[in-house]
């Protein structure tokens, strides 16, 4: 999906928030995925922002969870007067924006599908992966660097702070991402506390790092490969980029054929 015009300063203030909220699944920004398709911020303050998804059923959780994260960022600066937030093309739509700008929980909008449950377990479990993905990033930035198990295992939350990671974009694009759930969720804290930990917050030690690299792997290449079939998805339903069957497969992903997407890829779309 193509990404909107952007003018004026305020607008672009809403734009950079925006790129805080993330595709739940996937952690990747959805202004980089493309899932904003229209961003108006009038004189009085008020915004207008639409998106959109790689399919017409994609699951009401997802959409519901984006719809929320982009109505609190867009709330966010203190000159904005009033967000109405638009999913459109799906089948949910009209009641996820019922219940987004009217302000009602996933749980009252759609209790038959729900059976009393809420959204925290699905919240907690995206969180997670999203911590674990971004740890292996820099993890494997610090394995590229030379580091051994015992020097990575034993970095303390200042030590990791003064890291520089220039030469490894993926992991310096990752490390304040990570630091932000690390520290943000209550996992390190203290200068000297432990700055690669599960998690539950137990440190990593230095004879399960391999191990520990191994199931980060595995969540990697499950997200990475969610994330091209959804864009492709989005490709096809939209016809905004070309089919040229050279799309990466499965195995792509598990024998490391697919090189990293560059960050505001405009190609990149997931609706």
């Amino acid at each position: 999906m193509p990404v909107p015009q952007i003018r004026g300063a305020q607008a672009r203030e809403v734009w950079r928030r925006l790129s805080a909220v993330t595709d739940p699944e996937l952690d990747e920004p959805i202004t980089d995925m493309g899932f904003v398709e229209r961003l108006e911020v009038s004189r009085s303050g008020e915004v207008e922002i639409d998106f959109r998804l790689p399919t017409y059923w994609c699951s009401p959780n997802f959409a519901f969870l984006m719809a929320d994260g982009i109505r609190k960022a867009a709330m966010t600066p203190a000159w904005v007067q009033k967000v109405r937030v638009q999913l459109q093309d799906h089948c949910f739509a009209d009641k996820v924006n019922d219940g987004i700008n009217g302000q009602q929980p996933f749980e009252a909008i759609f209790a038959a599908l729900t059976e009393g449950g809420n959204l925290d377990e699905v919240r907690e479990t995206f969180r997670e992966k999203a911590f674990l993905r971004r740890q292996e990033a820099v993890l494997q930035g610090l394995r590229a660097m030379g580091w051994t198990a015992g020097q990575i295992t034993t970095l303390t939350l200042a030590e990791f702070d003064a890291l520089n990671l220039s030469g490894h974009a993926e992991a310096a694009a990752q490390k304040p991402r990570y630091r932000e759930i690390l520290v943000g969720d209550g996992l390190a804290l203290l200068p000297e506390d432990r700055a690669f930990v599960t998690w539950r917050g137990d440190p990593i030690v230095a004879e399960d790092l391999q191990d520990h690299l191994m199931r980060l792997r595995a969540l990697r290449i499950n997200m990475e490969f969610n994330g091209a079939m959804c864009r492709g998805l989005a490709a096809a339903r939209y016809k905004e980029v070309v089919r040229n069957g050279e799309e990466p497969e499965l195995i792509d992903f598990i024998l490391g054929r697919v090189p990293p997407r560059a960050c505001g890829d405009s190609q990149s779309s997931r609706g």
